[in-house]
């Protein structure tokens, strides 16, 4: 059984504790990506970056597809079979869980062998970088760890995550550097970013399994009909989600992979290292998501609902004040710092960057909706607001992507913004009309 943890004066004390957790482990980590990423556009170029970075991305929107964010399931579910210390269920779970990011993968695969070898051209992919690109989607693919993640962040164990994934930029940026000493190309660089991202599959299974030893177990793998009695609406709540991660993963590497169709790799290079550093500024955003996801979860298992109400509010109004900080930081340093990381090419995506900037700072603010809408059961209200966004982006990017990346990057603004207005009125509307007598924790029927 793993050990508790000291709990923390509020819930909002250990959403903050945690996010500090990640943030000093991320702290580390953007350090490292920022060394590593100038030497990827320093040594690859522009237009080698942009090769780069369409593979990237492109694989990231496969993962997207295909990695059904499993980890979503574990916490919304396993939140009441740990506070139960119920051990058994929560390892069934969790394994069904894994099984389903096993098939993601294999279906992953499939669909990046017809992308790269059937649709390349389309992206202005350089031919010799079709094998290598399509051999790096499927070990990014085979290298989610999703259904850990959700154990881990079940438990409350932040702190332990911090050490597995620093393995990531620790990793990224030793074979960065030995790439560049002995002579850098595209193919060298994704063979050290893939190998980097199976090692961290291998460390996260491995804090899980130590974490919980009574959960991770095979043989709960062939207990999956009884993981469905015992978590009523699972399937439901996983198809939604997943079509909710789907389309946002479109939002995310769509308008890259626009960019890179539409105007060439340069651009997509462009806009590429515009869209790291926005999301380096923003990352406070992505941790923070992380600390308040688990945290509502488990909320909705132990607490009132006045205080399940005052932690929403409380989260969405730090998180939007650190969304106008990094819009001030894009708007005052934006031009020097990608100068700084790219070199005088890269110079131009100050244009790109600041809108990039206010889109993510939309994000954070709106960290705190999707957990609510997810944790009270309204699933299918986040997709609906998802596919109001992705309706405001394709509107963005007809009339916008001929101006350039950055017309792009303003259809992104655009996304972000219809998301906030559209998803945070339905979870205001959602906790208000929760009543005080609704259970707070998700049916689940006893093993």
């Amino acid at each position: 059984m793993p050990a508790d943890r000291a709990k923390s004066s509020s819930p909002l004390a250990r959403i903050m504790a945690n996010t500090a957790w990640l943030i000093g482990g991320k702290g580390f980590g953007a350090v490292c990506s920022i060394v590593y990423l100038a030497i990827l556009t320093r040594t690859l170029g522009l237009k080698g970056f942009g090769h780069f970075a369409l593979i990237f991305s492109t694989a990231e929107a496969l993962i997207a597809v295909a990695g059904f964010q499993t980890w979503r399931v574990v916490v919304r579910y396993g939140a009441s079979h740990v506070h139960d210390k119920n051990w058994a269920a929560f390892g069934r779970l969790g394994m069904l869980a894994g099984m389903l990011d096993a098939v993601g993968a294999v279906c992953g695969c499939i669909l990046a062998a017809v992308v790269f070898f059937g649709f390349a051209h389309l992206l202005e992919l350089n031919t010799d970088y079709i094998l290598p690109g399509f051999l790096f989607c499927c070990a990014s693919l085979w290298a989610l760890v999703s259904a850990p993640t959700g154990i881990v962040r079940t438990l409350n164990q932040f702190q332990m995550a911090v050490y597995v994934e620093a393995v990531v930029p620790l990793g990224r940026l030793i074979g960065a550097v030995t790439v560049w000493l002995t002579g850098p190309s595209v193919e060298r660089f994704l063979i050290v970013w893939a190998v980097v991202d199976l090692l961290e599959a291998v460390c996260y299974w491995a804090m899980a399994r130590r974490l919980c030893p009574e959960a991770v177990r095979l043989s709960y793998l062939r207990d999956y009909r009884q993981t469905l009695r015992e978590n009523a609406g699972l399937w439901r709540f996983f198809f939604v989600t997943y079509a909710g991660s789907t389309l946002d993963a479109v939002t995310k590497n769509g308008p890259l992979l626009i960019v890179g169709a539409i105007l060439g790799t340069r651009a997509a290079g462009l806009y590429r290292l515009a869209n790291q550093l926005s999301q380096a500024l923003s990352k406070f955003s992505t941790l923070l998501t992380r600390a308040v996801y688990a945290e509502i979860s488990r909320m909705r298992v132990a607490s009132t609902l006045q205080e399940f109400r005052r932690l929403a509010l409380q989260t969405s109004l730090i998180a939007g004040a650190g969304g106008v900080v990094v819009v001030v930081i894009a708007l005052t340093a934006g031009r020097s710092l990608l100068g700084l990381i790219g070199g005088e090419a890269f110079e131009g995506g100050a244009a790109i960057l600041v809108p990039l900037a206010i889109a993510a700072s939309f994000d954070l603010a709106s960290v705190a909706f999707e957990p609510v809408l997810h944790s009270t059961g309204r699933a299918q209200l986040s997709l609906m607001a998802r596919l109001i966004a992705i309706v405001a982006l394709g509107v963005g990017l007809w009339f916008l992507i001929w101006t350039g990346p950055s017309g792009a990057a303003w259809a992104v603004a655009l996304e972000a913004a219809a998301l906030y207005v559209a998803m945070g009125l339905m979870a205001f509307v959602t906790l208000r009309r929760i009543k005080g007598d609704e259970p707070l924790r998700p049916a689940s029927t006893p093993s």
